[in-house]
């Protein structure tokens, strides 16, 4: 009896087509219902013949094995394909920027259903592939069709120092040749005309979509409506102190007696050999925690552990907003505050630059500025309201990290998700098994 239910086409496209219906629902785009005349089609009708790969009525009931082949990998491509559009998708942590809370050569999964998962704004392209196709080059996808920013509902809205993955906010613009780099922190180091023409060093110039930009993971140590400074290294949201995670690094300066540390205890604090800059037998620079500083300052031949910090109001022209007007520096920043949707921000030429991003190419407006005339589409404007959610992206290790500081703010359009757990770290100083970081298998993003 039961066998016979299961069995039964109007049974099968129930239970599809609910299934389906309420994925419509999530997903909020009701042209979608179109598909239910598909589904319709495939259990009850039967009038296309949907897998052309197949025969429709093969001799005996049955379809040769490369028929079966096909049929399996097709199937697992779509479910893989769906499955990371808005579930689940890996990553892998290619920086020193998040060290020592996440490691180079941790492979994680993120939860796209966390924050709730984008639709994609360019659906042609490649299966499981981001920008680039592999070995050959070249985009892996086209922009013949592009849809506008859709997300679908989630389980939670971020949260402070929650571990997120986004779109790199100035990934708009990319020299092949650096694809991770922002291409304006390049022109500003190397000039707009070399950028340009040296292809050998910078490649091609291309523009890339926002959901075909490369993928970035921080910390989120601010969220719309937080107000955030940096005084001497020490972050304050709404004028407190952020807590120390276990995990945070600083740059240090580490002098000895003129013998040398010995590797194997660098080692043992799981200091990564890039890590390890020795200006002399004397006189090292680290990446260090809290606790690898104090283990330091025990070692007989240590003579001083030093935390590098930048002086208050020494300006450098790297850091965001990249003006005059702002004498920031990496360990001293702001207050700023963190644009939330639907607030509204008195504009001026002096603090323009700070939103100059969000209100031209983030919120896709026409910007003018002509002496102390601000123009956004066309008309003067002395304020500025927001059509989207921004936050504030730092890494765990401070000296090391390309983040916010040097970029601003990310749209809530760029999040992808947020980092879950780790199902595999490989330590890229060693080879295989001892590379194998054990006690990192499964473990929980903190």
């Amino acid at each position: 009896m039961i066998r016979s239910i299961l069995a039964n086409k109007w049974f099968k496209f129930i239970v599809v087509g609910t299934l389906y219906l309420l994925w419509v629902i999530w997903m909020g785009s009701y042209l979608w219902l179109l598909g239910l005349a598909v589904i319709f089609d495939i259990y009850i009708t039967e009038k296309v013949h949907w897998a052309f790969w197949k025969k429709k009525n093969p001799p005996n009931g049955k379809q040769t094995k490369v028929v079966e082949w096909i049929d399996a990998i097709i199937f697992a491509v779509i479910a893989a394909s769906f499955i990371r559009m808005f579930f689940i998708e890996a990553y892998t942590i290619p920086t020193s920027s998040m060290e020592k809370s996440m490691l180079v050569g941790d492979y994680l999964f993120v939860s796209k259903t966390a924050y709730g998962p984008k639709t994609p704004n360019t659906p042609l392209s490649f299966p499981f592939v981001h920008n680039t196709m592999p070995v050959v080059g070249g985009r892996s996808y086209s922009e013949a069709i592009q849809r506008p920013y859709n997300r679908m509902a989630g389980f939670t809205k971020i949260k402070n120092n929650d571990v997120v993955v986004f779109h790199f906010p100035e990934g708009d613009t990319v020299a092949l040749g650096m694809p991770t780099q922002s291409y304006y922190q390049i022109v500003n180091s190397y000039g707009r005309n070399r950028v340009w023409s040296d292809k050998r060093n910078f490649g091609e110039i291309i523009s890339r979509p926002v959901d075909k930009r490369e993928n970035y993971i921080k910390r989120c140590v601010g969220i719309p409506g937080d107000e955030i400074e940096l005084k001497k290294g020490q972050l304050y949201v709404n004028g407190k102190a952020q807590e120390i995670f276990d995990g945070m690094q600083y740059n240090y300066i580490v002098k000895t007696n003129g013998t040398s540390i010995n590797p194997k205890s660098l080692d043992k604090m799981h200091i990564a050999l890039n890590d390890r800059d020795a200006y002399s037998s004397q006189q090292y620079l680290f990446p260090l925690t809290d606790e690898n500083a104090k283990k330091l300052e025990g070692f007989p031949n240590v003579v001083s552990v030093e935390k590098i910090l930048e002086e208050p109001g020494r300006k450098d022209p790297g850091i965001f907003p990249m003006n005059g007007t702002f004498n920031w520096n990496v360990d001293n920043f702001g207050p700023i505050k963190i644009p939330a949707k639907g607030a509204t921000v008195q504009l001026n030429t002096n603090n323009l630059p700070l939103y100059q991003r969000i209100i031209d190419i983030y919120e896709e407006n026409d910007l003018e500025v002509n002496g102390d005339v601000i123009k956004i589409n066309g008309e003067v404007s002395t304020s500025y309201t927001f059509k989207m959610d921004y936050y504030w992206m730092m890494g765990d290790n401070r000296h090391n990290s390309a983040d916010s500081r040097y970029w601003g703010f990310v749209p809530e359009d760029h999040v992808v998700g947020k980092a879950k757990f780790i199902w595999l770290s490989l330590d890229t100083d060693k080879s295989f098994p001892a590379n194998i970081r054990f006690k990192r298998l499964f473990s929980k993003v903190r």
